[in-house]
């Protein structure tokens, strides 16, 4: 019966191997297939993205040396810079595209992932919040609690992390098109 036991073991083992190898082979396999076509398709919502910020941008041109950093032309002119910024919201990150118009002022933005609260922080990405921006320049980038102060942006109610967390998104994506464009 002694004899029995390790001869188990070992067929158990080499069960556990030989299953661990298929599964890995057909993960693999399964990768190699639906890899190119997920990257072409992450490729197209990054295009959609800018074209939804900028609609009357007809090319995209990266930024040399600057990470999925663009530049939006009409007719070969500079119209705006497209900025990706992650500030960390309640939730954990907030991943933003960011539209600038080559003066220096807010076009619009897309969140492109966030894990913020349902039903509060969440209302970043949607008007009236995310309508605030749209026309600001960088010194009126500041959230604020004042309902009677319309220059600055107005914080979500129950969601004052969050706010900020965006604001600080949009304004570091204003600094940055500043450094690129000379501004």
């Amino acid at each position: 019966m002694a004899d029995k036991k390790p001869s188990n073991i070992i067929k158990i083992a080499l069960n556990l191997i030989i299953t661990c190898f298929v599964s890995g082979c057909i993960i693999g396999v399964v990768f190699l297939i639906t890899g190119p076509t997920a990257t072409a398709k992450a490729e197209q919502q990054k295009e959609a993205s800018m074209k939804g910020l900028v609609p009357t941008a007809d090319a995209f041109v990266p930024v040399e040396g600057e990470k999925d950093t663009f530049i939006a032309e009409q007719g070969g002119k500079k119209i705006a810079y497209i900025i990706p910024t992650a500030p960390k919201g309640y939730g954990g990150p907030i991943k933003l595209l960011t539209a600038v118009s080559t003066d220096g002022t807010v076009m619009d933005y897309a969140v492109l992932e966030a894990n913020e609260t349902p039903g509060l922080g969440d209302k970043g990405a949607k008007d009236p919040f995310k309508g605030q921006f749209k026309g600001k320049k960088i010194d009126a980038l500041e959230v604020t609690k004042d309902k009677s102060d319309t220059k600055h942006i107005q914080a979500m109610t129950g969601a004052t992390i969050s706010s900020r967390a965006f604001t600080k998104g949009v304004k570091e994506a204003v600094e940055k098109a500043a450094q690129i464009g000379g501004m």
